[in-house]
């Protein structure tokens, strides 16, 4: 009888283990990177195309155009650029990272992304005069599928499809930003979530790459100043009411 209950006890012990394993292989912390200015410039040069003096032999290449001819101008937001996905995320993109503690697994980083941004900025010699971007809060999807109706659920994105961001203050860029140099500067505007609005400030790395300005950003937000409240369940036992928004914009010359 022993014998039996020992074996028992042990295939249990076994199959709460493999149980375990399970859990921690779809819920484990393989969140992507926060967002990178250096990152970014790296995939926009991976898919640029071949420069003007590659095809008819001109000694002008596309950067030195583009940097000759400054930044001053209205910029849209490319869609077409790059890719989106949680492998490679090489295009524009916007979403959130926020942290959670899981049942017997402990802390993971929850990211939430979306491809679907619209947006102009217009640049004014060296200052940044106007900028506005729509993201599609409804197509959002995260690094683990099994979070996504929870997260589409507490942003009621029936309701609020769209968050935006309006910039309600001039940015001085500096000179540095006309030849491709990279710039970090802070951005302050209006951000509405979930129908409601709040003034934030965006912490934006910047630069000039060929016909393309990079720009990647963050900025840290309360949920509950949003009336979104986080989601949790049986496996996720806290999610921390503060995260960050993050964006990766690739921009071009309006038509």
């Amino acid at each position: 009888m022993n014998r039996i209950v020992k074996i028992l006890l042990a295939t249990t012990v076994a199959l709460v283990a493999i149980a375990g394993a399970g859990i921690w292989w779809f819920l484990r912390d393989d969140a992507p990177a926060a967002v990178s200015l250096e990152t970014a410039v790296e995939s926009v040069d991976d898919t640029a195309a071949p420069s003007a003096s590659e095809s008819t032999g001109s000694t002008t290449s596309a950067p030195e155009t583009a940097a000759a001819e400054g930044v001053d101008g209205t910029w849209t937001v490319d869609t077409e650029t790059g890719e989106f996905d949680y492998e490679s995320a090489t295009g524009t993109f916007a979403g959130f990272r926020i942290q959670e503690e899981l049942a017997s697994i402990g802390s993971a980083t929850a990211v939430g992304r979306t491809g679907d941004v619209t947006g102009t900025i217009t640049i004014e010699g060296d200052t940044l005069v106007a900028a506005e971007f729509t993201v599609d809060v409804s197509t959002i999807t995260t690094n683990e599928s099994r979070r996504d109706d929870n997260v589409q659920s507490a942003l009621e994105s029936g309701q609020f499809p769209t968050a935006t961001f309006t910039l309600t203050e001039p940015v001085s860029l500096g000179a540095a930003a006309t030849t491709g140099e990279a710039v970090s500067v802070s951005a302050v505007g209006d951000l509405t979530i979930h129908g409601v609005t709040n003034q934030v400030t965006f912490a934006l790395d910047a630069q000039l790459v060929g016909d393309t300005i990079v720009v990647v950003g963050s900025t840290d937000v309360l949920f509950s100043d949003y009336g979104v409240q986080v989601p949790d369940s049986q496996i996720v036992l806290s999610v921390e009411d503060h995260g960050v928004v993050e964006m990766q914009l690739l921009l071009v010359r309006a038509a």
